[in-house]
């Protein structure tokens, strides 16, 4: 079972990092069909795992500069107040309400995020896009400091060196950003009123958070696209910075009413820590569109797997 465990949990983590959620959305369905756990210790050991997945994609994402700190912070201390009042929720309602409530809010973000993920442009996925992205910041530094030694050169060569001078700059507009740069653009819009937006989704994701038993990523990330209007490579990353501040209440207050499986919850994150980061480093070579319809297929896979659950079709 401890093999089992490991390699749940490493696919668990490459799609938090990836996708900007704390896996909790596939680990509640996990728990309670593969190791037959009521609702309440599925929400309690999933908000437990979520901790150490969401820390490490949440690292390899600032590492790779691919996420907003501030906005992810903002709705991190938003969920942190409500996560609590979500697990009092949790222990007063019954099994089919909180299965019942986590498919709907998965179904509702799924249906979100197909819409935007069909409104995105279409961007050709090979490895030649690939690289022009993960370079791009390298190539604008290689290109400004051509343009700089062009523009240095005697004025008697002046025709040449202007025409070289322009010449880098031409394509720049054409040239996909880095996830980085892309990041560093979003990072500059962020003001006063995005931040008090990112608390507000942060109070929303946490009542759900605790409730449910999943990091809050899979409602935070369609609503900061939606909302925030940031684009889902930086969403990921700040997401996950929000689930990683969000889930520790409700793991505190799981961990006190004694409904946490720490055994099968440690298995698990044994694979989902290196998992998460791997998951992150893969971000910068998906294009956005399909990181947007890669999150909504996650979403419709979760909710039909609690509602079969709910229905006693299997297990």
């Amino acid at each position: 079972m401890a093999a089992v465990s490991l390699v749940v949990g490493l696919a668990v983590g490459v799609l938090a990092g990836l996708l900007g959620v704390g896996g909790g959305t596939l680990l509640v369905p996990i728990f309670k069909l593969g190791y037959a756990m009521d609702s309440i210790m599925c929400t309690a050991t999933s908000l437990f795992t979520i901790i150490p997945t969401s820390v490490s994609g949440a690292l390899s994402h600032l590492r790779n500069k691919t996420c907003i700190p501030r906005l992810g912070l903002a709705a991190g201390l938003g969920g942190a107040v409500t996560s609590p009042l979500g697990v009092w929720l949790a222990t007063q309602s019954p099994d089919w309400a909180i299965m019942g409530a986590a498919a709907l809010i998965i179904v509702y973000s799924a249906t979100t995020m197909f819409r935007k993920a069909l409104a995105a442009p279409k961007v050709p996925w090979r490895k030649k896009h690939f690289a022009a992205q993960s370079a791009g910041e390298q190539a604008g530094a290689v290109g400004d400091a051509v343009a700089a030694a062009a523009a240095s050169v005697p004025s008697d060569a002046g025709a040449p060196s202007a025409s070289a001078a322009a010449e880098p700059a031409s394509p720049a507009p054409a040239r996909p950003l880095a996830p980085s740069l892309a990041a560093e653009k979003d990072a500059a819009t962020v003001g006063p009123r995005e931040l008090a937006i990112g608390v507000a989704i942060g109070l929303v994701a946490g009542l759900a958070s605790g409730y449910v038993g999943v990091g809050g990523g899979f409602i935070m990330v369609p609503m900061m696209i939606s909302i925030a209007h940031i684009s889902m490579r930086v969403t990921s990353g700040t997401s996950l910075i929000a689930v990683m501040i969000l889930a520790v209440p409700g793991t505190i207050a799981q961990a006190l009413l004694g409904n946490i499986n720490w055994i099968a919850g440690i298995a698990v994150a044994c694979g989902s820590i290196p998992g998460a980061a791997l998951g992150a480093r893969l971000v910068p070579r998906v294009p956005e569109r399909q990181l947007r319809f890669l999150f909504a297929g996650f979403l419709v896979v979760a909710a039909l797997m609690l509602v079969v659950n709910q229905l006693g079709l299997w297990g």
